[in-house]
């Protein structure tokens, strides 16, 4: 029964996952259409990848066994993450063009070393330990994004800028890989998604506390809108506006 779990959690948590995944879908729409990146940033699109990459290797059997679901959405992640960031840097400034190239190799070099180092230096539970908490490390920095978006909803006492559905799919994508990681017994992949779920409830909490504020308050300046991610999602605050445009 608990292996039937197990199972059950990990395809929910792949199908709360692909819609976060695809969820900045809105934002490289107008991209391709203005035929300019504008004030979006590309750097949370970077880091998505390599959290990506990293929780998929994780996920594979010589890596740590049972995880072979975190390696499936993982994948899909990656390849969806890829694309963002090749659409980026086509329709990207030179000088921003410059600096995604060079956070891109370093994102590569830090997995290509994960990689290595797992293969040709580690094995059995020494390999499973050192790649997992490089993944922790990075979900989590992944996952603590929307504490931006929470201070700046605590401020305007306004959700304008913190949409429901992308909040709770933050919420029940969490939860799932937190049960999943429990049911398997798998600390690398519950502590970070136990984070994640907590912070989306906390996001879904101040969206039922100012619900009714929504588009009352005032925009915050440009410097008030800071950049955030989704867990993953890995967009600003001015792109989460034009989802709800």
């Amino acid at each position: 029964m608990e292996n039937v779990l197990h199972f059950v959690f990990g395809i929910f948590g792949n199908a709360s996952a692909l819609f976060l995944f695809l969820a900045p879908l809105i934002t490289f729409k107008r991209i391709v259409m203005n035929k300019s990146t504008q004030q979006f940033s590309g750097i949370p699109y970077v880091m998505t990848l390599l959290n990506c990459l990293l929780s998929a290797w994780y996920g594979l059997p010589f890596v740590s066994p049972n995880n072979l679901l975190v390696s499936t959405i993982n994948g899909t992640g990656a390849v969806i993450e890829s694309v963002y960031v090749i659409v980026f840097l086509v329709f990207a400034p030179k000088k921003e063009k410059g600096k995604m190239l060079g956070l891109l190799s370093v994102v590569l070099a830090i997995f290509g070393t994960v990689v290595l180092v797992s293969l040709l230096v580690l094995h059995g539970n020494g390999r499973k330990l050192f790649c997992g908490v490089v993944t922790t490390i990075f979900s989590i920095v992944m996952y603590g994004s929307p504490l931006t978006i929470i201070r700046l909803v605590i401020k305007t006492k306004s959700v304008e800028f913190m949409p429901f559905f992308l909040s709770l799919f933050v919420f029940l994508c969490g939860t799932s890989w937190f049960v999943f990681g429990l049911l398997g017994k798998d600390p690398f992949v519950a502590i970070p998604n136990g984070f994640g779920c907590g912070l989306g409830a906390v996001q879904l909490i101040l969206y039922a506390i100012y619900r009714k504020n929504k588009g009352e308050i005032k925009k915050p300046t440009g410097e008030e809108s800071v950049e955030m991610d989704k867990i993953g999602n890995g967009k600003t605050e001015q792109q989460k506006q034009d989802e709800q445009v």
